[in-house]
């Protein structure tokens, strides 16, 4: 990778300063968007959906824990590792402290399509204490898209399906009002970057995300890197 051009403080601060003013215009940008977003319609969710996790069979309305809003992350299960899948991994090692989300009246579950028995082994190996569950023998996964088959995908989806059973990385979002229930947001692929703050720092480095050899080659389990 071609390292930056070496100049004098001057000419570093006219580029930068140049910059700013494009970084500026992409956080005018990025606010309205997350404007037109909070004001999307929304649809209520008449299906009951039980979940398995630590304590047994849950609802997703349980997943709410007595608050207004709920995020899930659909966490791809590699059904050839017995594993959770590593870039999902990556984006759960990511989530900080839940509390700033309880303060305002969010709750975060992270819900996969593999058996409790093997998920609950695996997040124990990861040392995650979050909100995990499995949706294993539910339509969780089908009804938000975030498992393919032959199924017809929605245009907002940007994968086309595959034969077999795929599955991919995605975020659900439901607000609850008493207690009927909305689904009010969906993101699929790139649109979950915004929960990797690894990438937020990498994209400040000169060296960037690194994946000249393919999107994310280097990401693994946080146990399978070579210590130095």
């Amino acid at each position: 990778m071609d390292l930056p051009t070496v100049v004098s403080r001057d000419e570093w601060l006219a580029a930068r300063t140049e910059l700013l003013a494009k970084e500026k215009d992409l956080t005018r940008t990025y606010d309205a968007v997350c404007a037109q977003r909070r004001a999307l319609p929304m649809v209520e969710v008449d299906k009951e959906y039980v979940l398995e996790g630590p304590d047994g069979r849950v609802t997703l309305a349980e997943l709410f824990d007595g608050r207004r809003q709920l995020i899930t992350y659909h966490f791809m299960w590699r059904w050839d590792l017995d594993a959770g899948c590593p870039t999902c991994s990556l984006v759960t090692d990511n989530v900080g402290d839940l509390a700033h989300l309880h303060a305002t009246n969010t709750s975060y579950a992270i819900i996969t399509r593999g058996p409790w028995e093997n998920v609950d082994k695996f997040r124990r190996r990861m040392g995650w204490t979050l909100p995990f569950y499995s949706s294993y023998g539910s339509d969780f996964n089908y009804d938000f898209h975030a498992t393919l088959d032959q199924q017809i995908v929605p245009a907002v989806y940007n994968y086309a399906p595959t034969s077999g059973v795929g599955e991919v990385h995605a975020i659900s979002v439901f607000l609850r009002d008493g207690d009927r229930i909305f689904h009010t947001y969906s993101a699929y692929a790139r649109g979950c970057e915004i929960l990797l703050g690894t990438f937020q720092y990498l994209d400040l480095t000169p060296l960037g995300r690194q994946e000249d050899d393919g999107v994310m080659c280097w990401v693994r389990h946080h146990d399978s890197y070579a210590t130095s």
